[in-house]
């Protein structure tokens, strides 16, 4: 199928603890895709962004960025494909959610780049977690809870602190590292309702280990490229929004990248990324 219009889902208006690169990637998307002369269109609710320039594309729509809204547009524009890779969070559930429904089959949309059954792997926790495991992959020990009960009864087999990770929100919005009982009840009870399917993954904590990033590239011929690597100055239990992140690494020996390239590549291609992707991981040199 020749591809001769498509919709590109921005990230809305950028909050405390959510990345603003949404806004270059996602023009960079949107001329690149003018450059091959598909036809396309932008749907953000964000004046401020750049991409909602009417030179950036074809039609610009300036509204809500919910279900109800962007199949209203669909419906009337009729893409041949959808991209929700370049607006973070807010596009990726939006696309699951209409992919749930079944709109997207429907209309005979095509999601292009990471398709819905890769971004349900890497978003859901318990689904993640599990993958990682089989490809053996090391991952902190933890449960994934629905109620706040269940998530005191493992706090006090593993003592404290505990992280409190939900399923689906934006930057880790309802999370965080907890150290005592009172902590945790009011987190996990923030989480469960910030999160969109009521789910968080509690994990023993990690808090002081090297937080180390690669960012990478793969496309659909599994040819993969680590674009570069990130040590952040400040260890695992500062948000990475707070603290000051340099490239390439500076403190790990070549032996550690190497390792931590390899992984990267690993999670990347087996989740089957097609496109960018920022994997973050914590290191213990001991």
């Amino acid at each position: 199928m020749k591809i001769k219009k498509v919709v590109v889902i921005g990230s809305g208006p950028i909050i405390i603890g959510q990345a603003a690169e949404f806004d270059y990637s996602g023009s960079q998307c949107l001329k690149t895709l003018r450059e091959r002369g598909i036809e396309t269109v932008i749907v953000n609710s964000n004046p401020a962004t750049i991409m909602t320039d009417k030179e950036m594309a074809d039609t610009v729509y300036m509204e809500p960025l919910t279900p109800q809204f962007l199949k209203k547009i669909l419906i009337k524009e009729n893409p041949d494909a959808l991209i929700c890779s370049f607006g973070g969070q807010t596009a990726l559930n939006l696309a699951k959610d209409l992919y749930e429904e079944g709109f997207l089959q429907r209309e005979n949309i095509k999601v292009l780049g990471t398709d819905i059954n890769s971004i349900m792997l890497a978003e859901d926790r318990l689904l993640f977690r599990d993958h990682m495991i089989e490809q053996n992959i090391p991952v902190a020990d933890g449960i994934v809870v629905n109620n706040v009960e269940d998530g005191l009864s493992w706090a006090k087999l593993v003592n404290y602190p505990v992280i409190v990770r939900p399923a689906y929100t934006l930057g880790g919005t309802g999370g965080g590292i907890v150290n005592n009982e009172s902590e945790l009840k009011e987190t996990l009870s923030k989480g469960i309702l910030e999160s969109s399917v009521g789910e968080c993954l509690l994990e023993i904590s990690i808090k002081g280990l090297k937080e180390v990033e690669f960012e990478v590239i793969r496309d659909h011929l599994d040819n993969c490229v680590s674009v570069c690597h990130m040590e952040n100055i400040d260890p695992v239990g500062v948000h990475t929004g707070d603290s000051v992140v340099v490239a390439p690494c500076l403190t790990l020996r070549d032996q550690e990248v190497q390792m931590l390239r390899s992984i990267s590549f690993q999670v990347v291609r087996s989740l089957n990324i097609i496109g960018a992707c920022n994997v973050q991981l914590a290191l213990n040199s001991e």
